[in-house]
């Protein structure tokens, strides 16, 4: 990605600099998952963890955080609830991914495998990645629709059909 956004026709070049944010589709998400708590319940979902306590036990996040995060990502559709009783307990709710929270797990793997090659310890990572059906590493890649890998200096980034300029003043 070269940071150049062509500018619509008829606008000004460095339209890029002046084009309204607030309708940006990054900052939207980070919105929901930019909180370090939050993309760490994803992970240990992610690792097979569904219940409180062992969010609770694993993460070592304050328990009114960790019920808020968890409140959220249900509310936002990412994460759905299930009822599940231990024998002699009352029952209680379980936390399953849902197909709107499925489409993170990309970016949760991105942020694993930048982390894994740029702040493992120096033996390696704590936890490696692999494909249930054959075994091979997994490691994620950009690729347009069309099936194409897409280096991130072939990226063109284009006006879409929400882009406008901030108001003056």
């Amino acid at each position: 990605m070269d940071g150049r956004t062509p500018a619509p026709e008829g606008i000004d070049a460095d339209a890029r600099l002046d084009r309204d944010t607030s309708n940006c589709s990054i900052a939207r998400t980070l919105e929901i998952v930019g909180e370090k708590w939050t993309i760490l319940i994803l992970r240990e979902i992610f690792y097979g963890s569904s219940r409180f306590g062992e969010f609770e036990r694993v993460l070592g996040c304050p328990r009114n955080l960790l019920a808020a995060r968890l409140r959220m990502l249900v509310e936002e559709g990412i994460l759905a609830t299930e009822t599940y009783q231990v024998p002699g307990s009352r029952s209680r709710p379980k936390y399953v991914i849902t197909p709107r929270g499925m489409d993170l797990i990309p970016a949760v793997l991105g942020l694993l495998q930048w982390g894994d090659r740029y702040r493992a310890d120096p033996e390696g990572p704590a936890m490696l990645t692999r494909h249930h059906g054959c075994g091979a590493p997994v490691g994620v890649e950009v690729r347009c629709e069309a099936g194409h890998a897409v280096a991130a200096e072939d990226i063109e980034s284009l006006p879409g059909p929400t882009f406008r300029l901030r108001k003056a003043g």
